[in-house]
């Protein structure tokens, strides 16, 4: 099966990890007999005057390039920031056609595979149409539980997924947002996302505190995760205070950056916890399993979630989860025994935090759990999903 995957989430030079789930997915796709992926991931082009540091570094980004074993190729298309979102999928399209149509004309692809509804699956989908390809599409976010709130980009959406030949959630919520905005359910389904073990498996939990300095003794909880609201880290560290002032040895180390930084730097000072909640800031991405390895719990506190990659990572490593029960979590944690569900407030966290911590976890039970998702599971649920998508009658039905 000749696949083109369309997707601006996609790894590359400058940025290692954007996207790793789908190149995660489709690398494991590409591996099984008779399959090929040829990937386009699009990247803005963005006016001089623009002089956000974020997109000076997608000016380097290469036009082609091999991730893994798949040849890459960045397009540019033209993006005015905050400006253009309406026409962002246009934009996408117009920036792309003329090498999607030269790389169909050397391949044949049987289908487009896109990731992300708007833009990226809009912009697909005229690919398809002027093409004649059918297209599936992936839904994995904030592109079906934020974007269709907005007046301008929900009509574009409901465009999109009427005229997919299927479409996928990561999460059940995001197949059954598909479907509410006009995806007929027999082309729908859940696929989530899986785990890499060659890159999440056990450290020896004093190993793993001595690698990063830890102490040995402490009980260590750590975040993984953007500090943006969406993250929830607003109500965590009030949370973890209530709890710390009752544990001496307890100490959080949040993993990530953003623009909330230096205000929960302050709100950790107001709580009188500066000194126990630790910003270690981003941290690459095979660096993480010493991290969860290192923790008696990890957390994960947001407002609104596809299907995290951080839950599985942190079972795989043999470390127990506190989460907020939204988007695709509890299909994740599916038992007791994996972790604790809860709500996004400081007093429900705080809880959560004081279960888990006073409860005794079998490691074994949930890095067995994790190793049952790998990222091949994945690729034969996708494999088995396009076949009957793509099948000659009803794909002559869709295009009809």
């Amino acid at each position: 099966m000749k696949l083109l995957t369309y997707s601006s989430l996609f790894p590359n030079q400058v940025q290692p990890v954007h996207g790793i789930f789908v190149y995660q997915r489709m690398a494991h796709f590409a591996r099984r007999p008779g399959n090929q992926v040829t990937v386009v991931a699009p990247v803005p082009w963005v006016p001089e005057f623009v002089s956000n540091p974020k997109y000076q570094r997608v000016r380097e980004i290469p036009e082609q390039e091999i991730i893994g074993s798949m040849n890459v190729f960045h397009p540019r298309y033209l993006l005015v920031p905050r400006i253009s979102m309406p026409l962002h999928g246009l934009l996408m399209f117009l920036g792309s056609f003329r090498l999607v149509k030269r790389l169909h004309d050397e391949h044949h692809f049987v289908a487009i595979d896109a990731h992300y509804v708007y833009p990226d699956g809009f912009a697909a989908v005229l690919l398809g149409r002027m093409l004649g390809l059918p297209v599936v599409v992936s839904a994995r976010g904030t592109d079906m539980n934020l974007f269709p709130k907005f007046r301008l980009i929900r009509p574009l959406i409901r465009w999109t997924v009427r005229r997919v030949t299927g479409g996928i959630g990561v999460s059940k919520l995001l197949q059954e947002a598909m479907i509410e905005m006009g995806l007929p359910r027999e082309r729908a389904v859940v696929i989530g996302n899986g785990i890499d073990l060659q890159r999440f498996q056990p450290v020896e939990r004093c190993n793993a505190r001595a690698r990063l300095s830890m102490p040995e003794n402490a009980v260590v909880l750590v975040a993984v995760g953007a500090l943006i609201p969406a993250k929830g880290m607003q109500f965590l560290i009030p949370a973890f205070a209530s709890v710390a002032k009752n544990e001496a040895k307890c100490h959080l180390y949040i993993i990530g950056d953003g623009t909330q930084r230096r205000e929960l730097e302050t709100l950790t000072e107001q709580h009188g916890i500066a000194g126990r909640v630790h910003f270690v800031g981003a941290r690459p991405n095979e660096e993480l399993l010493v991290w969860y390895s290192a923790a008696d719990l990890s957390c994960l506190v947001s407002s609104r979630e596809g299907w995290p990659n951080v839950l599985l990572e942190s079972l795989a490593c043999g470390t127990p989860v506190v989460a907020t029960g939204v988007g695709g979590v509890p299909q994740v944690i599916v038992s007791a025994e994996l972790g604790v569900l809860v709500e996004q407030n400081v007093e429900s966290i705080a809880q959560g935090l004081k279960t888990a911590m006073e409860r005794e976890w079998n490691r074994e039970t949930l890095i067995e759990y994790a190793r049952s998702r790998t990222w091949d599971v994945v690729a034969e649920e996708l494999e088995r999903f396009l076949t009957a998508q793509l099948a000659p009658t009803r794909t002559t039905a869709i295009l009809g």
